[in-house]
């Protein structure tokens, strides 16, 4: 018998206006003060007001950490840590897209297991759990506020370090689409194809099962019917809620089945160059899927069924050139760059960046995993 363990933050806030009711379910927890961790622009936007009225309603005490990077690194979680201790906040609140998440959950882990960041690399390396955490997201895309990953950049190594951590979950997850209008259609384009790829590599994954199938391609459906209405028109709130429902969604299917090699060659190029997960993502997903349908085919059916193909009478390899053709198509559509070298990507960086993704936590997760070579190979297709 196999056994399916399902991680999910225990209380989920959805729907728009859902972040006015976040005091009271704040109030319930108990607890004293705490730590909002958040960026710089946040933290100087008419979001950040949206978030502290209802905390001040309630009566919520909090000290605001806003120096997280875009990609935060070791570093940057100390520093986070040391505010915490100075403060000396017992819970902690992040406000953000997933660098605000993953450096809050770095300093969740540090604050209540201790030693160094790069201790915590891999599958389940803490001991304890994390400090509770209240996760409130305003991207759609890296489903960070709901899940068990999160990601911190070692600046010695240039490596980004997956961290896949039960002891990490939030307590509360918030995702409240009026949060997330006004939004750039690059960073909206960015996240919601970074969404894309949890749910085709959840769905692709030897790791998936039926309820992650089920999650991930309703995640799918969802995705290529608003994502690109969310882009055009950043006001759209029906496209921005059902996207808040199509990161929940794919969030739930990658969590619990995992991930695989487009995560792993793009945790490089941003641990190496600090572009944009979700860019990286996108420019790599139909490279990488191609590969992945030459031995699995059959995982690409469902794939194409919810991009809208009637797969009554094609063979699974139609079925699989489809999806990926529709996948490249919606990247294009939705302005993703189409070469790495237009963001000052070099040959010179392919012999560290295969060997990492070979290394990387998810690199395990894919169906086969490449040689250096092939690795190399799909780096320089789209160089």
């Amino acid at each position: 018998m196999t056994t399916q363990v399902f991680y999910v933050p225990a209380v989920n806030l959805m729907g728009r206006g859902c972040i006015s009711d976040i005091g009271e379910h704040i109030q319930e927890l108990g607890f004293k003060k705490a730590l909002l961790v958040t960026d710089k622009f946040l933290s100087s936007s008419p979001i950040l007001d949206k978030v502290i009225a209802p905390l001040k309603k309630a009566g919520v005490a909090f000290s605001i950490f806003d120096d997280v990077k875009p990609n935060p690194t070791c570093e940057n979680v100390n520093q986070g840590l040391a505010f915490l201790k100075k403060e000396n906040c017992d819970f902690i609140i992040s406000v953000g897209g997933g660098s605000p998440q993953d450096a809050a959950s770095g300093i969740s882990i540090l604050a209540t297991n201790g030693g160094d960041m790069r201790d915590y690399e891999g599958v389940h390396q803490s001991k304890k759990k994390g400090l509770p955490v209240v996760a409130i997201n305003t991207t759609a895309g890296t489903s960070a506020e709901i899940t068990i990953n999160y990601v911190i950049t070692d600046e010695d190594r240039g490596v980004k370090m997956v961290c896949v951590d039960k002891n990490s979950l939030a307590r509360i997850s918030v995702n409240d689409p009026e949060l997330m209008v006004d939004k750039p259609a690059a960073l909206t384009a960015a996240t919601g194809m970074d969404a894309l790829t949890h749910a085709v590599e959840a769905l692709v994954t030897p790791g998936a099962y039926p309820v992650t199938d089920a999650t991930a391609v309703a995640a799918v459906e969802l995705i290529f019917n608003y994502l690109p209405r969310a882009v055009k028109d950043g006001h759209d709130i029906e496209a921005r809620e059902q996207m808040v429902y199509a990161i929940f969604l794919g969030g739930m299917a990658f969590n619990n089945a995992g991930l695989g090699f487009v995560h792993a060659m793009a945790h490089q190029l941003g641990g190496v160059y600090d572009l944009p997960h979700g860019v990286c993502n996108a420019m790599l997903l139909p490279i990488v899927e191609r590969e992945n349908a030459k031995r699995v085919p059959e995982k690409f059916r469902k794939i194409a069924k919810a991009i809208g193909l009637d797969v009554t009478n094609k063979s699974n390899q139609e079925c699989a050139d489809y999806a990926i053709k529709k996948i490249r198509e919606l990247s294009i559509e939705v302005g993703i760059p189409e070469k790495l070298s237009e963001l000052g990507v070099t040959e010179v960086d392919l012999n560290k960046l295969a060997d990492n993704s070979l290394k990387d936590a998810c690199a395990p997760g894919n169906p086969f995993m490449p040689t250096k070579e092939e690795t190399i190979a799909m780096f320089k297709e789209i160089l």
